[in-house]
């Protein structure tokens, strides 16, 4: 008998979990509160397509080598079709330096290493008008789910058996045998089932940082510029970071990231003077924003509010709730900054058909699922999570003016900029490696671990700088006091806040 399934949610993850569960002949209903996209181009999705539940939709967005090879691999029509309305594909070889470029031989590898980018809005499209077409998946627009149908047996376990909403017509009640919540960060499903004591566990903390999202249209006749010839179009200068997003149609996108202890920036940053101020001083950006060139199309979109946050459904290997899981943000938050809420997603919904496909029992699907999820994407979230604490206690530093870093941690600061850094600039090999573990292909740790590798790090380490001048990045912007006295901002008000936070800190501490 075939299974009847409920997804909350069609946005990206509840699209990947169609495009995984689809070809395995159950019945998908994707329930979706807000309306259907625009019927017709992808300019008219970005202008026109009201999404309330992603408030994330017009930042910038990219499908990690992980998804692109997912879609390539499953669903090689529904690949074509995105590159068919203009979404772009990076290859490999724009990742390479100046210095590696001149000798560059592609290998098969290389091909695995490619991103899709576009607009949010024309990802979704496609992707949405592709699954439409599948058998068995059905898309229910406009039904805003209330909540979850559930029944409590003996050992307090709460088995989910569908859900309550509402559409034009009022309330509506659908029966199934399984719901899967792909509703995003927003989603207040596994929140009800706590409210209800299930002993679903959550752990979760500040990615510390805004996001800034501007988007343009080249004029028409130009092209892009070129990535050999111009500074890099990303960069982090510590206070800020930034990146450039090739898009369809002559679209492209601009992402700013700023610490969220710099208060006068980012409460600047949203008007139109200030962030053209800002890309005016970062060699990577003013080129991309040259008048002849460019136009903006939208102003400045802010998110905020980012967190890491990993939920279990079975923490101790003991089920809490049973037919019912969940994918995408709903379940686990990543910081968009690494560019992984996609590919999370995706693989996420792809573990789960492989466990609903190899088993019945309700129990052993479960846990055999969080286990899948602890081993495929435990290890990215670990990392940036990592990463993240240590880019907020730079962003502290920053603001400390007689901050002196300790020998360890200069020690690591050279190791990556003098070690690291050259050593994947000059070889290709290595910066093969080390994207393999950022387009989560394999342990993101794992190319470190490799004695060859760390060995020929090392060697770049030991080398004076003189002798590896060529692979050091050019300056990629201004320092933050220049740059603040360029926006006719305060320097010295946010160094003044961190240090009252810190004294009314010191002073909980003591009491």
């Amino acid at each position: 008998m075939t299974e009847k399934i409920l997804v909350i949610g069609a946005g990206i993850a509840g699209l990947c979990t169609a495009l995984a569960l689809g070809p395995t002949g159950k019945s998908l209903t994707l329930i979706e509160r807000d309306g259907p996209p625009p019927e017709g181009s992808p300019d008219e999705a970005f202008h026109d397509w009201n999404r309330r539940g992603v408030g994330h939709l017009r930042q910038s967005h990219a499908f990690l080598a992980r998804l692109n090879t997912i879609i390539k691999t499953d669903h090689p029509t529904l690949r074509q079709e995105l590159l068919d309305v203009g979404v772009r594909e990076l290859g490999f070889e724009g990742m390479l330096s100046p210095l590696q470029k001149p000798t560059y031989q592609p290998t098969q590898e290389d091909a695995d290493l490619s991103i899709l980018t576009s607009r949010r809005t024309t990802l979704e499209l496609v992707i949405r008008r592709y699954v439409e077409r599948l058998p068995n998946i059905t898309i229910k627009s406009n039904l805003f789910v209330r909540g979850l149908i559930s029944e409590t047996n003996g050992d307090g376990i709460v088995t989910v058996t569908g859900l309550r909403g509402e559409d034009e017509t009022g309330p509506v009640e659908i029966l199934a045998d399984m719901v899967i919540d792909a509703s995003g960060k927003n989603g207040s499903a596994i929140d009800q089932l706590m409210a209800a004591n299930a002993p679903i566990s959550e752990a979760s903390e500040s990615a510390g940082i805004l996001y800034f999202t501007r988007h343009y249209r080249l004029l028409p006749g130009q092209i892009e510029p070129s990535r050999d010839d111009n500074p890099p179009a990303t960069g982090d200068l510590g206070y800020l970071k930034f990146g450039v997003f090739p898009a369809d149609n002559g679209c492209f996108s601009i992402t700013l990231c700023t610490p969220e202890i710099e208060y006068e920036m980012r409460k600047a940053i949203v008007h139109p003077e200030t962030w053209d101020g800002i890309v005016a001083n970062i060699p990577g950006l003013k080129v991309w924003t040259d008048k002849a060139l460019s136009e903006p199309v939208s102003k400045v979109f802010g998110m905020g509010n980012l967190l890491s946050r990993w939920r279990d459904l079975a923490p101790g290997e003991v089920p809490a709730v049973l037919g019912f899981f969940a994918v995408g943000d709903t379940l686990i938050r990543t910081n968009p900054l690494y560019g992984r809420g996609c590919s999370f997603a995706a693989v996420a919904a792809y573990a789960l058909r492989d466990v609903l496909t190899a088993q019945s029992d309700p129990k052993a699907r479960l846990l055999a699922y969080q286990q899948r999820l602890h081993t495929d994407l435990k290890p990215y979230f670990d990392v940036m999570q990592r990463q993240d604490r240590g880019a907020i206690k730079r962003a502290e530093q920053i603001l400390t003016p007689d901050y002196r870093p300790r020998l360890r941690t200069r020690i690591l600061l050279s190791f990556f900029e003098d070690g690291i850094g050259p050593a994947i600039r000059t070889e290709t090999n290595l910066l093969r490696e080390a994207l393999r573990g950022f387009h989560m292909l394999e342990h993101p740790d794992a190319w470190l671990r490799r004695p060859a590798n760390l060995l020929r790090i090392l060697g770049y380490w030991a080398k004076s700088k003189k002798s590896k001048a060529g692979a050091y990045p050019p300056k990629l912007g201004p320092d933050r006091s220049e740059m603040m006295q360029a926006l006719g901002l305060s320097a010295d008000a946010d160094i003044a806040i961190l240090a009252q936070q810190r004294t009314k800190h010191q002073l909980a501490a003591a009491a």
